[in-house]
């Protein structure tokens, strides 16, 4: 059956939105067809997220319709939507941490011992978790307390959640940014069994490749409005980049011209006293981009982490420049030029009830003392320089940073790290829930910082990226170094080959 002849499960007509500064949305329509796979793309700040949060409740639409089955709806808020049958999972996870997976699973809905007895089942919620878990195909034990789990086990556990609704819409927000490429598959089988089921499913992601893989339609948004809505047959990559961005960008990734140095960073045998990290030599050079590759688990973020002085170091030494530095906590890092840009930005990255400048300058704050007070003046024209050296959309400084788009608050992020003017810059997963046209931007950024002499070790799940923009890659495997490639003639095959060594 054609794409256009299916139900319409749901139509949002003429929406639109205002934040102060900002139309986020401008007469914004959509349209989504039972048994189908609708995704949603555009640049950060282009308006998905908070099209989609109008249409859960989160949000309250200024004007415009919107249609769930044919009746008009308008939901007060998330627990009215998913009284309704339209559920959404986040780009930023908010879980309860201390809770059991299951106690996550059924908050707020708690299954009671029977209508007479007001208790919570223990038994039930258990068996329930279980039963949807065996059917998703996913392996986590119900009772396992959910801060224990690696970010993408936590995002599988929240896809199970918005299944376990049964819902007719489902919104799935950058699923696989923290997704292994096995658990993409999987969450990939889960949408065809919902598609199958006959559930509207609205995708949002940056993935392009994953997008015309799984879509039947695609609608595309760029600067708060609708630019078009095409079949995923019809469209080629090149043209939904050139719809998002508003412009040709005809490479992914920008020529490399910057000169490797002498050698600069010196890492022998790191190891850390309860994360999984265990022996890992290597150098980095001046001007150098090293990429760290490897399956999720395979100690990537944890050597960042302890180079950094975040976690324990229980042996192993750092030289940087023929000195060696203790880097014993992340203060003393910075004063030794080091930075790190985290790979979860909500909780280890942006703080949230504060302004832009105020995240901007928090790494740096000792170089705006005028006397005893602090120099609104400098910090004003430093963050003025980040947002415009980084792109950011924001309407001013004053902004609260939660209130801007997951990508614009990692260039925040990113631009508060380079104030620090680090010798060395870790990244982990630096272009994570980032759209086409910002990644070309942060690389090349990345590649700038290389050729003023900086080093850059770079973490990150896409080996594309790796590929693209790394001189060097080192392959992480069971929380051990598994081997060193040269970005210029490995191939993905060979680096999957080192990432299962010891896994």
């Amino acid at each position: 059956m054609k794409t256009e002849n299916k139900e319409i499960l749901l139509r949002m007509e003429n929406i639109e939105k205002t934040f102060p500064g900002v139309r986020a949305l401008d007469d914004v329509s959509l349209t989504v067809r039972a048994g189908t796979v609708h995704a949603l793309m555009g640049e950060n700040g282009a308006g998905k997220s908070t099209l989609m949060k109008c249409l859960f409740g989160v949000y309250g639409k200024d004007s415009g319709k919107i249609y769930l089955e044919g009746r008009e709806v308008s939901f007060r808020n998330s627990k009215d939507a998913l009284e309704n049958g339209v559920a959404m999972v986040h780009q930023e996870l908010n879980q309860a941490l201390k809770r059991s997976v299951m106690d996550n699973m059924w908050l707020g809905r708690f299954p009671k011992i029977s209508r007479f007895l007001p208790l919570t089942s223990e038994k039930k919620m258990y068996d329930s978790t279980k039963k949807l878990f065996d059917y998703l195909g996913i392996a986590i034990d119900p009772e396992t307390i959910m801060g224990t789990l690696s970010v993408s086990r936590r995002q599988m556990v929240e896809i199970a959640k918005a299944v376990s609704y049964d819902s007719k819409i489902i919104v799935f927000d950058e699923p696989t940014s923290s997704l292994t490429d096995k658990e993409t598959e999987q969450l990939f089988r889960i949408i065809a069994m919902l598609r199958d089921r006959g559930c509207g499913i609205i995708y949002i992601s940056h993935k392009m490749e994953e997008i015309l893989k799984i879509s039947d339609e695609i609608t595309i948004m760029r600067d708060g409005k609708h630019v078009k809505t095409v079949s995923a047959k019809e469209i080629t990559m090149d043209e939904i980049i050139r719809l998002m961005v508003g412009r040709e960008l005809t490479n992914r990734y920008p020529s490399k011209s910057h000169e490797i140095g002498r050698e600069w960073l010196h890492v022998e045998n790191l190891s850390s006293q309860y994360a999984n990290l265990r022996d890992v030599s290597f150098t980095a050079r001046k001007g150098e981009i090293v990429g760290v590759a490897g399956l999720d688990g395979s100690g990537r973020t944890e050597l960042l982490e302890n180079i950094f002085g975040i976690s324990a170091r229980r042996n192993g030494t750092i030289t940087l420049d023929g000195r060696e530095v203790k880097n014993k906590n992340p203060r003393e890092s910075i004063k030794n030029g080091f930075a790190l840009l985290t790979e979860e930005r909500r909780a280890t990255g942006i703080f949230g009830i504060l302004d832009i400048r105020e995240n901007t300058v928090i790494s740096s704050l000792g170089r705006y003392m005028a006397g005893p007070f602090l120099s609104k003046k400098r910090m004003t024209e430093h963050t003025k320089w980040s947002i415009d050296a980084m792109r950011i959309k924001t309407p001013s400084q004053e902004t609260k940073i939660r209130t801007l788009s997951g990508g614009n608050q990692q260039k925040v992020i990113l631009g508060r790290w380079l104030l620090t003017e680090p010798d060395i810059l870790l990244l982990d997963e630096p272009t994570r829930g980032i759209d086409v046209g910002a990644k070309y931007e942060i690389y090349q950024l990345i590649l700038e910082l290389a050729a003023k002499g900086k080093t850059v070790i770079m973490v990150s799940s896409e080996m594309p990226e790796l590929l693209g923009v790394c001189d060097r890659i080192i392959v992480m495997s069971g929380g051990r170094k598994a081997g060193e490639v040269d970005a210029k003639t490995t191939t993905q095959e060979e680096i999957m080959s080192l990432a299962t060594k010891y896994a």
